[in-house]
């Protein structure tokens, strides 16, 4: 056995774990680990602007890609930059591995340079953090972060490497990396949920990011189409289900339909599936009725009767519990589910359907939601920011293959491009748009630079009304007529991007669009779409006009 240093060791169970991406902003405190990967060709290192940006990169790359996003960070400054990035992938269960450089041990306790103690900073942030005190624990540790940061419910972990323990040496024993199979149901609380679903009259079966996470879209289909369930995906999950099928019924989130609601509240069984129940999907927790027969399905018992006391609580992971259910259950013939059926998705169809409504003084967005669906290529994976423009994309955009939506439940503004970066790296081979609002682009626009730096080709649209939109509704809604704090100035994004590389492009009308969007998807590098839209339309389905004091 050689002897290596902490750095060497830490990259060595990356090795092993089959880290292919790493995404960082460089910090003096882990420059061991920066060191060792300079050895490591087969780790391809993206280098962000702020650490914000880079957790939002790791956190898409982890949902494209299905590994476990790994970034790195600096301590203090550095970590805390990055916890915005941490909380959306605990919110979101995505597996992610935080390695961030720590002050000498010698140094601890005195609020030395940077000074942060990590496992107080994160304890509810993340699913757990360590930190290494011994050089000689890094394989045992690292390898342990990796199994919990992908095992259960998926989540983020913090390692925090103090700087003079990753120049220490020591010889190493290789460590493989856990094995972990995921859990199945139990035979006997299948049979009952599936009775339960087969003599229910009007069910509904609301599904989440535990389909998305175990790819179980297939298997979902074919669990749906068997037994005539109507489905419904919880908020920013649209694409756990495709949404052309005949089986579904819409999305819940913001501005969910009155005939959705109406039909869940008044549904005999709800079937949930990979869902945490959260604030956003569950209308603030009013979604259900109080005497609803719940059977709910999660990979992680914790989730079980935190927001609703299931009927029939099944711990299992989405995928195994719809693989087996499909070995076990007959096709279910009745025609009044198939009546439920039409009418819900004929609804859906009415709702979702963007119509070609067109502006020559502003960019209408309904109008280029409608331009959007006609020219983006199948399969084409969108990202995006939290916004008020997200309603347009929530309702008219619809998803039909799996892992074609990469969004943050936690609502952080700025994800849309670090997210679109992260995601063209895991999916080379598709086409990759980020849409986000001026307010949150120009949170993370310089991560633009990256993308022109690293030769990722992302189209990014901006829908730029020159407020922070969200903001300014509920401020119209609560406070009329008193406008403070949401008024914004913005530069010409597209000649911003211009001058750091990349194509620029500013669309005035909505005959602009088009055109500019080809030509944007044939550049061959990272493009901005600015797109001038009406501030006082500030939420889709409603021409009309708010009195807005600009």
């Amino acid at each position: 056995m050689t002897r290596i240093s902490g750095g060497e060791a830490v990259v060595h169970a990356m090795v092993r774990e089959g880290v292919k991406k790493a995404f960082c902003v460089p910090g003096e405190s882990y420059l061991g680990v920066l060191n060792a990967l300079y050895e490591h060709s087969s780790i391809q290192l993206i280098t962000g602007r702020h650490e914000g940006g880079v957790s939002f990169m790791a956190d898409a790359y982890a949902k494209a890609s299905g590994e476990v996003g790994v970034c790195m960070a600096t301590r203090g400054p550095g970590a805390s930059n990055l916890s915005i990035g941490l909380h959306a992938a605990m919110q979101d269960s995505t597996p992610l591995v935080a390695l961030i450089g720590q002050v000498e041990r010698p140094f601890k306790g005195r609020e030395a340079f940077q000074e942060v103690d990590f496992a107080a900073y994160f304890s509810h942030l993340c699913k757990w953090t360590v930190e290494v005190d011994r050089v000689e624990q890094i394989p045992e540790l690292l390898h342990r972060a990796f199994h919990i940061a992908r095992s259960g419910r998926p989540g983020p972990v913090v390692v925090s490497l103090p700087h003079d323990m990753l120049e220490d040496s020591a010889s190493f024993l290789e460590h493989k990396p856990y094995e972990a199979a995921p859990p199945i149901p139990h035979g006997e609380s299948l049979d009952e949920a599936l009775m339960e679903i087969s003599k229910s009259r009007k069910p509904i079966l609301i599904v989440g990011g535990g389909v998305t996470q175990s790819k179980a879209t297939q298997p979902l289909i074919q669990f749906a189409e068997t037994l005539r369930l109507p489905v419904v995906t919880s908020y920013r999950r649209m694409d756990a289900f495709p949404n052309d099928h005949p089986c579904y019924a819409g999305g819940l989130g913001f501005g969910t339909p009155s005939y959705l609601l109406d039909y869940i509240r008044n549904a005999d069984l709800v079937v949930a599936l990979g869902t945490r129940f959260s604030q956003v999907t569950t209308q603030d927790y009013s979604l259900l009725a109080e005497n609803a027969c719940l059977i709910h399905v999660d990979i992680s018992s914790d989730e079980l009767g935190k927001v609703y006391t299931p009927t029939l609580p099944i711990v299992a992971d989405a995928k195994q519990f719809l693989l087996k259910a499909l070995e076990k259950m007959p096709e279910l013939k009745d025609s009044e589910r198939e009546g439920v059926l039409k009418e819900l998705h004929a609804s859906y169809l009415g709702f979702s359907t963007a119509k070609a409504d067109y502006s020559t003084d502003y960019v209408d967005l309904d109008g280029m939601m409608h331009d959007l669906v006609q020219v983006l290529p199948k399969g084409t994976v969108m990202t995006s920011d939290s916004g008020n423009f997200f309603g347009w994309v929530s309702r008219y955009y619809r998803f039909n293959q799996e892992k074609t939506y990469i969004g943050t439940t936690s609502g952080a503004m700025g994800y849309g491009l670090p997210a679109a970066i992260g995601a063209k790296l895991a999916l080379p081979h598709k086409t990759v748009i980020s849409i986000s609002g001026d307010g949150g682009y120009t949170m993370t626009m310089q991560e633009l630079e990256t993308a022109v730096r690293e030769n990722i080709p992302v189209v990014t649209i901006v829908a730029n009304n020159n407020m922070y939109g969200t903001i300014r509704m509920h401020q119209e809604k609560q406070f009329p007529d008193r406008v403070i704090a949401t008024c914004l100035s913005n530069p010409d994004f597209a000649k911003m991007a211009m001058l750091v590389g990349a194509h620029g492009e500013q669309v005035t009308k909505n005959e602009e669009f088009i055109p500019a969007l080809e030509r944007a998807l044939s550049a061959g590098r990272p493009a901005v779409i600015e797109v001038l839209t009406n501030p006082e339309i500030l939420s889709a389905g409603h021409k009309k006009v708010n009195s807005l004091k600009l």
